[in-house]
């Protein structure tokens, strides 16, 4: 452990998040998930969060109080692991998690890669993924082209209400996770509650915004867009291990991260290290799990998340109440 750095410091972290008033969320967050949210509408709650638009406070513990880049720059390795060693060089912490409430449609976008982000937007590009926490009957998203659609017909029609023809639709429920590689147009529709986990990234271009009055940004989008991505269906999880009701899933798996989900039946338990390689972050979905380390157990309930150190050392989560949970890492290319 780097000089400076005390046990006490090591520990599993809990934030207040950053909350986002864009015109298309609404009150989900506080009705279905029992927050506590500002007044008006709030459509982005960002879970674990270092952005310059938007950083996330330590709610508890020794570090209580410091921003998640404050905690970075004095924990350093210990806290992001060695395959995190070009975003700490960076000092930017690799990830971002959200919870989104679409009330309504949000714009039709896509997202640069890491080359024309950097290019283009001095940050990397986003590649991000969803897990569905809620949808209405009949909701659905936008997600990839339909068959037939072409960089030159889009051409013709970005930027105007035709910018919704010849895009694939996709009916959404609980559970269902979507993978958004950089490049993908997509866009959520009403009625969908998302958990959302991403690069640290906020590049977002406008292709279609439904008459709001916010910039577009034509020229870009066909730059970066991925015509090849034609009706993508929902990711396929793999099934990692399913024992006397204990169910471990790999939803996605890419270069920025790699998220499980983790069926926990009330008194079983989860076994961990955090070995310095990678931190973790971890979402409880639905149920009650207690986490035990040499720190202080931390309890958390549906929707918390928890940020391990990658020197938190060995961990157990124990489920208090039948519980769905999700881990994410960084692979060791990160």
């Amino acid at each position: 452990m780097s000089e400076g750095i005390t046990d006490a410091m090591i520990y599993p972290l809990t934030f207040d998040p950053v909350f986002k008033d864009y015109p298309w969320g609404g009150r989900n967050l506080e009705t279905k998930l029992g927050r506590t949210i500002p007044d008006g509408i709030v459509a982005e709650s960002w879970e674990i969060a270092a952005h310059p638009n938007g950083s996330s406070v330590v709610n508890a513990g020794p570090l209580k109080g410091k921003t998640l880049p404050e905690v970075q720059e004095l924990l350093g390795e210990a806290l992001l692991g060695e395959r995190n060693a070009a975003a700490l060089a960076a000092g930017k912490f690799p990830l971002l998690i959200k919870i989104l409430d679409a009330n309504r449609w949000l714009s039709i976008q896509v997202h640069p890669d890491d080359a024309y982000g950097m290019a283009h937007e001095g940050e990397p590009g986003k590649t991000e993924m969803w897990v569905v926490l809620h949808a209405e009957p009949g909701a659905e998203l936008i997600y990839g082209f339909a068959p037939g659609m072409t960089r030159e017909r889009y051409a013709a029609i970005i930027g105007t209400d035709a910018s919704v023809d010849g895009l694939h639709r996709v009916a959404v429920k609980p559970g269902d996770v979507i993978f958004v590689p950089a490049g993908t147009i997509h866009a959520l529709g009403p009625g969908v509650m998302v958990a959302e986990i991403q690069q640290n990234s906020d590049t977002t271009y406008r292709i279609w915004d439904w008459g709001r009055p916010r910039p577009l940004h034509l020229e870009k989008s066909l730059d970066v867009l991925n015509f090849d991505q034609v009706t993508p269906s929902p990711a396929q999880p793999t099934v990692l291990l399913d024992e006397e009701g204990v169910r471990i899933e790999r939803l996605v798996a890419c270069q920025y991260f790699e998220t499980e989900r983790i069926t926990l039946p009330a008194g079983h338990e989860f076994y961990g290290l955090c070995d310095g390689s990678t931190f973790e972050i971890w979402a409880v979905l639905q149920g009650k799990v207690t986490l035990t380390s040499d720190a202080a157990p931390l309890t958390l309930k549906a929707v918390e998340w928890a940020l391990l150190p990658a020197e938190l050392g060995e961990y157990q989560v124990v489920a208090e109440e039948d519980a769905v949970l999700l881990r994410v890492t960084t692979p060791e290319n990160a």
